[in-house]
């Protein structure tokens, strides 16, 4: 066997990069439906109780949600509802 005396470095690219709540929330949405859940049924049962028992292990989407603290979460929701909404009601007359 032909072993190196070479220190080998394992490089795990993922650790130090940021993912917004937004990709977060779309990446759990896409794993749920994929996996035949009911995703604002799952999302809201983990929002409220913080168990990532909700989120499927499915495209990794457990150890993403566990990235982003659940207010953070909430606060992408309320902003984006409410961004959405005030634009929708000044639309209309």
């Amino acid at each position: 066997m032909d072993f190196s005396d070479k220190t080998r470095k394992f490089d795990v690219r993922t650790e130090g990069v940021e993912i917004s709540p937004r990709e977060v929330l779309l990446a759990i949405y896409d794993a749920l439906v994929e996996k035949g859940y009911n995703p604002i049924n799952q999302i809201v049962g983990y929002l409220l109780s913080g168990d990532p028992a909700y989120i499927p292990r499915h495209n990794n989407a457990r150890s993403l949600v566990r990235r982003r603290e659940r207010d953070e979460l909430i606060e992408e929701l309320v902003r984006f509802y409410l961004t959405h909404h005030r634009a929708e009601t000044e639309r209309c007359p």
